[in-house]
């Protein structure tokens, strides 16, 4: 690891400019995607990427350049590149960042289990073999895939002010789905979807439940076939964690991003029905929702020591007892709104600006088993693994698609419905949250594309959350 380092520091040092300021921020990352659909091998998937970004601040003035070139010569085009972009923008520039902060820590960072070997390609398709040939014989089964994800990135940080920030992270994505045809109707059944990524290493496929997920996945898939449509109406809802991180994601990570609510978004991906002066003030949702960004555990997507403007980051509550706090905002947005906010200052890479993004945001456990959820609950249902989604463009009214359903009567779990959605809108439905999961129900999940920013820019984002209920829901199904 951080093989770069010495290379990178000594022609860091030999750098000139007459910036008061500047920094670099190196990145490398590979990837490789493995998959076997329907008991063939598909070809893996290999890329890799390197480059950094170098930041300059001329007389208040913030700008960028970015290179594939890690020469002496190439990093000095790019850190004159971008002092000549600063002293161009400096009679349009809005703020002046003289006084604004910067980082001067030195610190390492590793994913968890980073010093174990991971499967080799072999090893990993012979997974993905077995899982796969586990799917029984059936002519509805009309397609399935195991697929196994790995990403592997390494980032240095350094700048004038004498820090040095390195981190070293591995992302695991294990996968399985499965779809079912009869003529007339077709039903797909997945892993968790896209949603199960954690850092790590083999320990993130034991932890995942993807031995053992070809059988069962067809199977469901199978149960969604026979099942009769989901039955529209006002119910309770209880959402499992796989459902409720895409809950988070777009109704409450989004809009409490400090620039959507400044505006900065407002012409790519929509703004926020969240106002600045709504922190400290805003009932966001009932006395039991307590929402953190939290990048303390260590096997989470978006857990790091410091953002990618060097900030150190620590757990924060944005919701406590349903009262807005804090918004998701970085050094940038929290100088230029005078809020604080968090270390989620993150870029896709070496050749995109850190912009305000969420990272590990999680609903804190509450006290309920999932068995007393289920007993409390006269009329219900109960939905996981998101199937689509949409939201409008204040990040307010939603309407979302599970995977799977089950009928909840009397206090009873009943039988499986198929095409479950439900509908609300963000400001009323969180108000709505009668009941949170306990520890036993709280899952580790994350997305690895969240899409946002112009240029865009996917990255990943952890989500954990237990399971929980909303009282009075509008659901429905596939024909409503």
């Amino acid at each position: 690891m951080f093989e770069m380092t010495a290379l990178l520091r000594q022609r860091f040092t030999a750098l000139r400019s007459g910036a008061e300021f500047f920094s670099l921020r190196y990145v490398q990352q590979s990837q490789q995607q493995l998959s076997v659909r329907k008991n063939v091998a598909e070809p893996p998937f290999f890329s890799r990427d390197e480059g950094a970004m170098l930041t300059v601040r001329l007389n208040g003035v913030e700008a960028y350049a970015a290179t594939a070139d890690l020469s002496q010569s190439g990093l000095q085009r790019a850190l004159e590149q971008a002092e000549h972009l600063a002293a161009q923008i400096a009679t349009r520039t809005l703020l002046d960042l003289r006084e604004q902060p910067v980082a001067t820590e030195r610190n390492d960072y590793c994913s968890p289990n980073l010093d174990q070997h991971f499967p080799s390609l072999a090893d990993c398709y012979d997974l993905l073999a077995r899982e796969s040939s586990s799917v029984p014989f059936d002519s509805r089964l009309v397609n399935w895939q195991a697929s196994l994800g790995l990403s592997t990135v390494e980032q240095i940080y350094l700048n004038t002010a004498g820090a040095e920030l390195r981190q070293a992270q591995r992302f695991v994505y294990p996968g399985f789905s499965a779809t079912a045809f009869d003529g007339l109707d077709s039903q797909s059944r997945t892993l968790g979807r896209e949603n199960f990524g954690q850092q790590g290493g083999m320990d993130v496929i034991e932890r995942c439940g993807l031995v053992g997920a070809g059988a069962k996945v067809a199977d469901q898939a199978l149960q969604l076939l026979l099942a009769p449509n989901t039955p529209s109406g006002v119910r309770d809802l209880l959402l499992m964690p796989d459902q409720m991180i895409l809950q988070i994601h777009e109704s409450i990570g989004h809009p409490l991003e400090m620039d959507r609510v400044l505006g900065d978004e407002r012409n790519y991906a929509g703004t926020s029905f969240v106002k600045a002066s709504d922190f400290g003030t805003l009932q966001y949702g009932s006395k039991l929702l307590n929402v953190t960004f939290d990048p303390t555990i260590g096997e989470q997507l978006a857990s790091y020591s410091h953002d990618d403007d060097g900030t150190a980051a620590a757990k924060q509550f944005l919701i406590r007892d349903g009262l807005l706090v804090r918004p998701l905002g970085g050094a940038l947005s929290q100088f230029r709104s005078g809020l604080d906010g968090v270390a989620n200052s993150r870029a896709c890479g070496w050749n995109r600006a850190p912009i305000d993004r969420m990272a590990n945001l999680n609903i804190e456990p509450g006290d309920q088993s999932l068995e007393q959820m289920i007993a409390n609950i006269e009329h219900g249902i109960l939905m996981r693994t998101n199937r689509s989604w949409s939201i409008d463009d204040a990040r307010n009214k939603f309407q979302f698609g599970c995977e799977w359903g089950q009928l909840i009567e009397n206090g009873e779990l009943k039988g499986v419905v198929k095409n479950p959605n439900y509908r609300g809108i963000s400001a009323q439905f969180w108000g709505n949250l009668s009941a949170v999961g306990d520890a036993s129900t709280f899952e580790v999940l994350g997305t690895p594309n969240c899409g946002k920013g112009e240029p865009n820019q996917v990255i990943r984002v952890g989500h954990a959350s237990p399971a929980c209920v909303f009282s009075q829901i509008d659901v429905f199904g596939g024909d409503a």
